[in-house]
C-alpha cells in the first residue's frame, strides 16, 4: 500500500526545507560581515586610523527604529496566527514604514559624518570611515532583500493567501528581518565600542 503524505505534512516538510535554505543564506551573510569586521580590526594598526571617531546620532536613532520594526513584525506574525487580519496588515505596514525610515536615517547618518569633516571616498577619506561606509551599504543592500520580501508578504496577505495555520511566508520574511536587525545591532555595537 502506498504511503502518501497529507497536505499538512507536505506543507510542514516544505516549510522545513525553506527555513533550512534561509539559514544557509543567513550563515553566508554572517560570513560576509565577519570578514568585514575582521578587516576593520586588522586595519586598526594603520597610522591614518581615527581613534576619536564618533558614530553619528542618526545611527543611534536608526538602531531604535530597526529594533521597533522587529517588534512590529513579530506582532504581525502573532496577529496572523490569532486570525486577526486587520491588525496583521496594520503591523506589516508599520514594519515597512520603519524599514524605509531606517534606510533614510542611514543616509542622514552619512551626511552627519561628512558634516563633521570625514569623507568615505576620495583623497580626503580615511580607512575608518571607508569601512563604516562599506559595512553600512552592504547591510542596506541585504536589507533591501528584506523590504522586498516584506512587500511580497503584504501583497500575499492582501490577496488572503495566509491564515491562522498557513503563515509560512510571513515566518520566513520575519526570520530574515530579525536576522538583519541582529546584524545591524552587531555592526552598531562593534563600531561604537571598537575604536
Amino acid at each position: 500500500m502506498e504511503n502518501r503524505m497529507t497536505f499538512e505534512e507536505e506543507q510542514e516538510r516544505k516549510g522545513r526545507t525553506y527555513k533550512l535554505l534561509l539559514w544557509f543564506g543567513m550563515i553566508s551573510i554572517c560570513m560576509i560581515f565577519g570578514g568585514l569586521t575582521s578587516a576593520y580590526v586588522v586595519s586598526k594598526s594603520r597610522p591614518d586610523w581615527l581613534k576619536d571617531f564618533v558614530l553619528p546620532s542618526a545611527f543611534v536613532i536608526s538602531t531604535i527604529v530597526m529594533l521597533a520594526s522587529s517588534f512590529t513584525f513579530y506582532g504581525a506574525l502573532k496577529s496572523m496566527k490569532n486570525g486577526n487580519r486587520n491588525q496583521t496588515m496594520t503591523l506589516l505596514l508599520i514594519t515597512l514604514a520603519l524599514g524605509v525610515t531606517f534606510v533614510i536615517l542611514q543616509f542622514v547618518g552619512f551626511g552627519q559624518v561628512i558634516e563633521n569633516g570625514y569623507f568615505f571616498t576620495g583623497s580626503e577619506s580615511n580607512v575608518t570611515t571607508s569601512f563604516l561606509y562599506i559595512a553600512v551599504l552592504v547591510h542596506i543592500a541585504h536589507l533591501f532583500g528584506g523590504i522586498t520580501s516584506l512587500l511580497v508578504v503584504i501583497y500575499n496577505h492582501y490577496k488572503q493567501k495566509y491564515n491562522s495555520v498557513q503563515t509560512l511566508g510571513i515566518e520566513l520574511s520575519a526570520m530574515y528581518w530579525h536576522f538583519m536587525d541582529f546584524i545591524w545591532v552587531y555592526l552598531f555595537l562593534f563600531f561604537y565600542f571598537f575604536k
